[in-house]
């Protein structure tokens, strides 16, 4: 069973309509189109047992194997070796078209953790009843994290519209905790993009969002394009980010902060730190690694070879 639902499908958040949007995490999927092979799926990974790095891998890496057949898609994720993951579909109360039970299922059949979930509130206006009844979906999914994966630009325009999601998402977070979740916000570039004479990621995001009910998903890659050290900013706000996005860049660039088509890597194959980072994970707060990038088996495959074999010993 699929959905013809996807992420590009966006639903407001704000009661003002407009603050808030699902979308892609990700610009310029150079091999959407790969196919799905089993002697891709079951390469030998060298060195260490990739399982046993608990890696996650988030699904809109490979939304086009998802979309196509999601139990087969499932399956080679599992045996490339990730052991989580997290999914990018929830739309009308179901993932990827499945009930939360029956996508739970398919998952723990395949030994795979659902251990969180980029989405958000499905309605024209945030109410209590919209975020308890996503919050009960995913409290049955299993998922530990919710997270808001993404701001509609129109809604990045002032820093007032920065300040009204921030309170929408506290309250979703308190509703979120109350079914044992925690809720969480995913960055691209664009936060670090000066508005109205303030830095949105700095001046409103790190300091209104209530940091014991929304926990930040760093994306590495998004916050060094936008001219940011991850070390430094885990340095002042130590604790806050459980959760770290993985994908390398092959070269570097000016600072920018418009999403684009721009050079994705496979983790370990560009010119990232990661191990200097990955060093600073007790003072971050990590709790979770997850690959995302462009979406090919091949890359992730490679992603979670280089982890086990360079990055992570």
């Amino acid at each position: 069973m699929k959905t013809k639902k996807s992420r590009r499908d966006f639903l407001k958040i704000s009661a003002v309509g407009g603050l808030g949007a699902l979308a892609m995490t990700q610009i310029g999927c150079k091999n959407s189109t790969a196919p799905v092979t089993a002697t891709a799926a079951a390469a030998t990974i060298p060195e260490a047992d990739p399982k046993s790095f608990k890696l996650a891998l988030q699904l809109y890496t490979i939304r086009d194997a998802m979309e196509k057949d999601v139990v087969l898609a499932l399956t080679q994720v599992a045996k490339i070796g990730y052991t989580k993951i997290e999914l990018a579909n929830y739309a009308d109360g179901k993932f990827y078209g499945f009930s939360p039970a029956e996508f739970k299922k398919i998952a723990s059949d395949l030994g795979l953790d659902i251990f969180s979930s980029h989405t958000q509130v499905e309605a024209q206006g945030i109410t209590l009843d919209n975020a308890k009844k996503m919050a009960e979906d995913h409290a049955v999914l299993g998922a530990k994290y919710c997270v808001q994966p993404w701001v509609v630009e129109e809604a990045r325009k002032t820093i007032a519209s920065y300040q009204k999601m921030v309170a929408d998402w506290n309250k979703v977070g308190k509703i979120m905790k109350e079914h044992g979740i925690q809720f969480g916000y995913h960055n691209h570039n664009f936060e670090f993009d000066t508005v109205d004479g303030k830095i949105p990621y700095f001046d409103v995001y790190m300091k209104e969002m209530d940091k014991d009910l929304i926990t930040m998903e760093i994306d590495l890659f998004w916050t060094i394009k936008a001219g940011h050290n991850p070390v430094d900013i885990f340095n002042k706000y130590p604790g806050r980010f459980q959760i770290f996005h993985l994908k390398d860049a092959y070269t570097k660039e000016a600072p920018f902060f418009v999403p684009k088509s721009v050079d994705m890597a496979p983790v370990g194959a560009g010119i990232t730190d990661f191990k200097s980072i990955l060093a600073a994970k007790d003072v971050a707060g990590m709790k979770h690694l997850v690959v995302e990038q462009d979406c090919s088996f091949t890359d992730i495959r490679t992603s979670i070879s280089n982890l086990a074999s360079k990055i992570l010993i």
